[in-house]
């Protein structure tokens, strides 16, 4: 069995965002002749909004960091990384017009900082290989015949035959751009499974009252831990952000990414607000806090801890009265407020909702997904590429990689054909 491009080979790509276009560019430079669907009214609406709207496109890390980083099902990726890696995708994006710069984290962004350049460049490439861009088009079904997938049906009836259909429709996260399970009633249709999705990368609501009071506030240099059944789940130092419904913040974003689809209940989540210090170290700072400072109000002297509003909340959050003068503080209240210092509880209830997630987790199972080709295993000319796929990652650029990479190995393979 051999494998060629045949002359005239039609792909149709649905979803003109990351994993779309580069689909696209992939199976035209494979020799298709390509038509991308966009049910927007343009390409890559999703990616205005990441990084701040800068496009965080990618992080120029080792395949192994790259994959460190991607905490579900990440051997899955390998073949697609390989094939497109970080350093193939900013020349890519640099040779159509996008020079690219590398930040802290080894984050790659536009050199601009406006996200609006890569999608340009993306345009560029697919015009360059005679990519037919179709924009406002919903696509209602997927046509199949034999077995297998021979065309589209769009939502005002028409119908556009093709000899491969790549799926590249996003997720759930962000419905206001597109994003709303399209690629899922795809896979449906052809009794390809759906893993259960939740929204990930976001931040939580919580229990207590408390973090909601100190909206705004952010913490620097501060570690959170998380423990489900007395065993460790997470550890590291970051910050974090109280909001208006909890916590938030790159330290919770990333928690988020983990325990996103549990149960939160069944989490301790701890913020060390000294990970410099031991328990002991803190409690000796605050004696020597108290001795030097007997007449003035313990809220007063939080302040030279926590920023002043935490300040002012911290000592009733354990249970003591910041209006008692420290010469009142007594040791039993002393050793509370070192404790807390060093594991103060967050209690957890449920995370944002898809209209704040930045990713999805879940999507279609990648145990039906040839991992070489981003083929169904079971529809002939059916492929699957990015957010769609139940593959998430940390942020830092590594969700817009996977859905290049998926899309560019999704595109290469829809342009080729078996004898």
């Amino acid at each position: 069995m051999s494998i060629s491009t045949k002359k005239n080979h039609k792909v149709i790509v649905i979803g003109g965002g990351a994993a779309g276009m580069m689909a696209a560019i992939f199976a035209a430079k494979n020799g298709a002749k390509v038509t991308l669907l966009e049910k927007n009214e343009k390409l890559g609406k999703k990616m205005y909004i990441t990084g701040k709207g800068r496009c965080n496109l990618t992080n120029d890390c080792s395949l192994d960091e790259f994959l460190q980083s991607v905490p579900r099902n990440p051997r899955f990726l390998y073949a697609a990384l390989s094939h497109l890696n970080s350093q193939d995708t900013i020349a890519l994006i640099e040779e159509y017009g996008c020079p690219v710069k590398v930040e802290r984290g080894q984050r790659a962004f536009p050199v601009s900082d406006k996200a609006s350049d890569v999608t340009r460049a993306l345009k560029n490439a697919m015009d360059r290989l005679y990519v037919q861009t179709v924009l406002n088009s919903e696509v209602k079904s997927i046509l199949s015949q034999d077995g297998s997938a021979c065309g589209v049906q769009l939502a005002n009836g028409t119908i556009l035959e093709s000899d491969a259909v790549i799926v590249a429709t996003g997720g759930l996260s962000y419905p206001s751009t597109g994003s709303t399970g399209d690629g899922y009633r795809f896979a449906d249709q052809f009794g390809i499974t759906v893993t259960h999705c939740c929204p990930s990368l976001t931040g939580f609501d919580v229990q207590d009252a408390w973090p909601k009071a100190l909206q705004g506030i952010s913490l620097k240099n501060i570690a959170v831990h998380a423990m489900r059944k007395n065993k460790r789940i997470y550890h590291e130092t970051g910050e974090m952000l109280f909001t208006h419904f909890g916590v938030s913040g790159p330290l919770m974003i990333e928690l988020c990414s983990l325990i996103c689809d549990q149960n939160l209940r069944d989490i301790d989540v701890f913020i060390d607000l000294k990970p410099g210090m031991t328990k002991e170290q803190v409690d000796a700072r605050f004696r020597r806090e108290f001795t030097e400072n007997g007449n003035k109000r313990l809220s007063q002297i939080m302040n030279h801890f926590l920023p002043q509003r935490f300040a002012a909340l911290f000592p009733n959050i354990c249970g003591i009265d910041g209006e008692k003068s420290v010469s009142q503080i007594s040791q039993a209240e002393r050793t509370a407020l070192a404790e807390a210092m060093k594991k103060l509880s967050i209690r957890l209830t449920s995370t944002r909702s898809f209209s704040e997630a930045i990713i999805t987790r879940g999507g279609v199972s990648v145990k039906e997904i040839n991992a070489s080709t981003m083929a169904s295993k079971n529809v002939n000319g059916l492929y699957f590429a990015g957010e769609v796929l139940d593959v998430d990652a940390f942020t830092g650029g590594f969700n817009l990689q996977i859905a290049f990479s998926t899309g560019a190995l999704a595109g290469k393979y829809a342009a080729l054909q078996e004898d």
